[in-house]
């Protein structure tokens, strides 16, 4: 007796339509989330050591942060400013500000080394926001940011405690000069307004 010969093509046939029809498995959570970081703006390509332990920290780090950027001395006429940026960083830090400090002896007041310059500041102002050893910040010694900085605004830094609001793009920057206190109201209307990013 004969059995009637097997042919496979419309099993083939019907899986694959089987398989078109299935719904594509969704991608684990955060599966994209490297892409939705925020870019690392040409102004933060940088990296610093840090003030306490000398370890390398990129910028891009803070990407999507407002940023205060300011240059430092321990033994300026406005060294009590190191309590306002402290006080202003831990209102804001919770709302994305970051404060960040870069000493510098460029107008003769941070003779110390990194590690004295470190033990002031947490000792005498209890400085927790984010401090880079000591560089220069004005001129041809100027280190690669403060450089962009005055390129950005015109204005480079004529004494300690300049500071620079840098929006969260990090294209958009404010300049306030030292005279500027922490506390100052047209000052703390331009970090608001960063973080609302207007």
């Amino acid at each position: 007796m004969k059995h009637p010969s097997f042919n496979p093509w419309p099993m083939w046939a019907l899986l694959a339509a089987m398989a078109a029809l299935t719904p594509a498995r969704a991608a684990p959570p955060g599966a994209g989330a490297a892409q939705e970081a925020p870019a690392c703006a040409p102004l933060l390509q940088h990296s610093f050591l840090r003030l306490q332990d000398e370890k390398p920290q990129s910028l891009c780090q803070y990407s999507g942060k407002v940023l205060v950027v300011v240059n430092t001395a321990s033994f300026c006429g406005f060294t009590r400013q190191y309590a306002g940026l402290e006080a202003l960083y831990a209102r804001y830090r919770d709302q994305g500000l970051v404060v960040l400090g870069f000493p510098s002896n460029d107008f003769s007041q941070e003779s110390g080394s990194n590690k004295e310059i470190a033990d002031f500041c947490e000792n005498t102002f209890g400085v927790k926001f984010p401090m880079f050893v000591k560089s220069g910040v004005t001129g041809k010694t100027a280190n690669p940011l403060f450089r962009q900085l005055a390129d950005k605004t015109g204005q480079r830094p004529r004494w300690n405690f300049h500071k620079y609001v840098v929006a969260r793009d990090g294209q958009r920057v404010t300049s306030f000069n030292t005279a500027t206190d922490p506390k100052d109201p047209a000052f703390l209307k331009d970090i608001e307004e960063k973080l609302l990013g207007k």
